[in-house]
């Protein structure tokens, strides 16, 4: 397993606002940032008991390139691998609006109950440079959603700002806790 080199980035950095650019030819440089995503994944799970690390864009690592992994098994913390999707693109959303939780490598300690469409059709390239297209529905689709937003500078808190009751904590059981948010959301630099 490759050494993870790269830290997640977190916010109020801003180049996770930054949109990520087109991959055009995958050369051993990014073959490279996708093996560093997966190690820094990996690394960032490992140093918590309750989280699972599932997914992950260029833009987390603070690579500009549209190239979101995905864990293959995220019901099990055992599977350490992951597909790729190089240039994703949801060509269309499908079903209800779902509101479910949401995390974020890249928002620390705060999770957040997010609307997202139920189904999404997406294009991608895989690693071998293969185009290829596919359906995917409830948690695979809200993953998708939410990388491909970080890939255009949006994170999920950008859909629940405005919605009090919308952001919750880890607590050190490991189930979630509503957070206040006047003190813990509005005070701290999460929203700006």
């Amino acid at each position: 397993m490759i050494q993870a080199r790269h830290k997640i980035i977190t916010l109020p950095n801003d180049h996770l606002r930054a949109r990520s650019r087109k991959v055009g030819l995958i050369t051993a440089d990014i073959v490279d940032i996708v093996k560093n995503m997966e190690a820094s994944t990996l690394d960032w799970e490992d140093h918590r008991k309750y989280e699972l690390g599932v997914a992950l864009a260029a833009v987390q690592i603070d690579k500009l390139y549209r190239i979101v992994i995905i864990r293959n098994d995220f019901e099990n913390k055992d599977d350490r691998s992951f597909s790729v999707f190089i240039n994703p693109r949801i060509t269309k959303y499908e079903g209800k609006l779902i509101e479910d939780y949401e995390g974020c490598l890249s928002v620390k300690d705060v999770y957040g109950r997010v609307p997202r469409y139920e189904k999404v059709r997406i294009k991608a390239i895989d690693i071998e440079g293969r185009s290829f297209q596919f359906t995917a529905d409830g948690f695979l689709a809200r993953i998708f959603q939410h990388e491909v937003d970080h890939l255009n500078g949006k994170l999920f808190i950008d859909y629940i700002k405005n919605s009090p009751g919308a952001f919750f904590c880890l607590g050190s059981d490991g189930n979630l806790k509503e957070l206040n948010y006047e003190q813990d959301i509005k005070q701290s630099s999460i929203l700006w």
